[in-house]
């Protein structure tokens, strides 16, 4: 019961202490003290009648703001369109327990894979907006209005961009008894053996072909692309040698590198990535202004009410700032956080999406 109502259980119990109280001296009072007693009793119940009312009046408040203060965030669906222990899966998981305790619901993963992601974008892209489901998605997000036909949602339209988590550089990698040392090895094998010299990726439309295809036309070559489905597949091969090159994320090849498993031949970022200090750019390697990058943001339906974006992007980007979680995700995965809001996610997308298109369309590349 709010602070300051006065009940009718509060008036009668009141009411029945004072008439327990002295009795023997009620009795003994005069007629005149009885009247005044009388007269006591009557304002006590008018009083009672008045706070009833007010009571009345007060309940529908008070009932609605006790139920205001009482709800809670819904049960929160993170959508990852790609298969487990994937990159964006990983980052997925790592804040799953702590967007549970900042935002007091549970916290659901969903791996919904297939079509390059776009079915379990699709999923999202037509869920109710009630902050109930999340997108989390890969840099192939921007590629695949361009490389997939038919898309059952738009891109730009059907989605609300919520935080561009960060990027992180692609490697050109390859089996260390392969002789492609430096990017000019590659290029000078490819002259002298046109479409001979083969590379995977992790899949047919993915950002890794695209920005392959674009170096091989800058560089005036032609390499023979090679699909997976999926890094782990892709990555076995290149260690196997069933493949001369591999183009992967950073988060794919830097374990490999540690191990030896692979060679790291360039970089595909603006600067080094620390724990690769060693291996060249693409752009100091020839190609200046070169760049592509592995990214990662996250998504919501459209219409999904500004409040609720603005509190779950900022509990998002305060999990990914907690130590355990950063330092796993900038010196294991080395990514670059960013960590911006929804507006820098959009024009961020609309620079991809012009980039890959662009090359898309000139190759006709297609996913699968």
């Amino acid at each position: 019961m709010p602070y300051g109502f006065v009940g009718p259980r509060h008036i009668a119990l009141t009411l029945a202490a004072l008439k327990e109280f002295d009795r023997e001296g009620w009795r003994k009072s005069s007629h005149k003290n009885r009247q005044t007693t009388a007269k006591w009793e009557d304002n006590v119940q008018a009083l009672t009648r008045r706070s009833l009312m007010l009571g009345a009046m007060a309940a529908p408040v008070s009932a609605y703001a006790q139920a205001c203060y009482a709800q809670t965030w819904p049960t929160i669906r993170l959508v990852v369109p790609y298969p487990p222990a994937g990159s964006t899966d990983v980052i997925a998981r790592l804040v799953q327990p702590e967007l549970q305790r900042r935002l007091s619901t549970s916290v659901i993963i969903e791996n919904r894979p297939g079509a390059s992601g776009s079915i379990g974008t699709a999923s999202v892209a037509k869920s109710p907006p009630d902050g109930s489901s999340w997108l989390f998605v890969f840099d192939n997000h921007a590629a695949n209005p361009f490389v997939l036909g038919n898309l059952p949602f738009d891109t730009e339209k059907d989605l609300d961009p919520v935080l561009f988590i960060g990027t992180a550089p692609y490697v050109l990698a390859t089996n260390p008894a392969k002789p492609f040392k430096t990017l000019a090895d590659v290029i000078a094998a490819a002259r002298a053996r046109p479409d001979t010299v083969s590379y995977g990726s992790v899949g047919s439309g993915s950002v890794g072909h695209l920005a392959m295809a674009l170096l091989s036309k800058q560089a005036g070559v032609r390499l023979v692309h090679v699909p997976y489905r999926g890094g782990g597949p892709a990555m076995n091969d290149a260690i196997a040698g069933h493949v001369d090159l591999l183009i992967g994320s950073t988060a794919l090849a830097i374990p490999q590198v540690q191990a030896g498993t692979i060679r790291a031949v360039v970089q595909t970022g603006k600067a080094r990535t620390p724990t690769l200090g060693t291996v060249p750019t693409v752009s100091e390697s020839g190609f200046p202004n070169f760049e592509a990058y592995a990214w990662w943001g996250v998504f919501a339906p459209a219409g999904t009410p500004g409040e609720m974006i603005t509190r779950f992007a900022a509990e998002l980007a305060a999990s990914l700032r907690e130590p355990r979680i950063a330092t796993q995700l900038t010196e294991g995965q080395q990514v670059t956080m960013s960590l911006a809001g929804s507006q820098e996610l959009r024009s961020f997308l609309a620079g991809q999406m012009k980039t890959w298109g662009a090359v898309a369309r000139e190759f006709d590349i297609k996913g699968e």
